[in-house]
């Protein structure tokens, strides 16, 4: 069976570094993999990925590149050099073929991004459902030789599908029941997007703001191992 903490992605979506550090502490031995979004990069910038990676642990660094392709190319290359697991690029065909080129054989996996969770078709202008924009980059990211795509758990399942399982989901906009959505028009449960055919959550705020985070996030794996139990 999968073991869920290998599957479990805590987003560190804070503003100091101090803050970062102790949840990278407080969750050892629950959670191993993290991501670092634009907000912390910003401000800690590589040296805290740097820092965390000689800490044992894996890193998704979710910067969703997007540029020409021989900057987004030498950036991605610079990237694999880092030790970083997981990096996401917009699902533009330039942009995820330059990437590919850019990590070359290293073992950095390139996630296309395919409509955020706040994101319905209205937002972008397409007449389109969500999951038809969303199957049809994923479709392209396959093409393109990314490893997997970021999606709600609402469209993992037909992703898995029509790309004929090629591609490995990332599913954020996860919230256990009761717990308020906020702004994803598209979220889903840990139960649902597993069973849907999510293979990693990435869990922020339902696991940071809670009293004890390690209550949450060991909540958020026993879901999840329930969920993988059924397979």
């Amino acid at each position: 069976m999968v073991d869920p903490k290998s599957r479990l992605i805590f987003a560190l979506d804070v503003t100091t570094r101090k803050e970062a550090e102790r949840y990278v502490e407080e969750l050892d031995g629950l959670v191993d993999f993290f991501k670092v979004g634009i907000i912390l990069h910003t401000i800690t910038g590589i040296e805290f990925v740097r820092e965390i990676i000689k800490k044992g642990k894996k890193v998704f660094l979710d910067l969703k590149f997007y540029d020409i392709p021989e900057t987004v190319r030498d950036a991605v290359k610079q990237v694999s050099l880092l030790g970083v697991d997981f990096l996401t690029v917009h699902a533009q065909r330039q942009v995820m073929e330059a990437a590919v080129e850019g990590k070359k054989s290293r073992s950095l996996k390139v996630i296309a991004v395919t409509l955020l969770t706040s994101m319905d078709a209205s937002d972008v202008g397409i007449e389109k459902s969500p999951e038809e924009i969303i199957v049809q980059r994923a479709k392209m990211a396959a093409e393109c030789g990314c490893d997997g795509v970021v999606a709600s758990g609402k469209e993992a399942g037909v992703i898995k599908k029509e790309t004929e399982g090629k591609l490995f989901v990332v599913c954020p906009g996860i919230r256990p029941a009761g717990y308020d959505t906020g702004l994803h028009k598209r979220q889903s449960t840990p139960y649902q997007a597993i069973r849907a055919g999510a293979d990693y959550l990435v869990v922020g705020r339902p696991i940071r703001d809670a009293p004890s985070p390690r209550s949450a996030a060991l909540s958020i794996l026993e879901e999840m191992k329930s969920a993988f139990q059924k397979f």
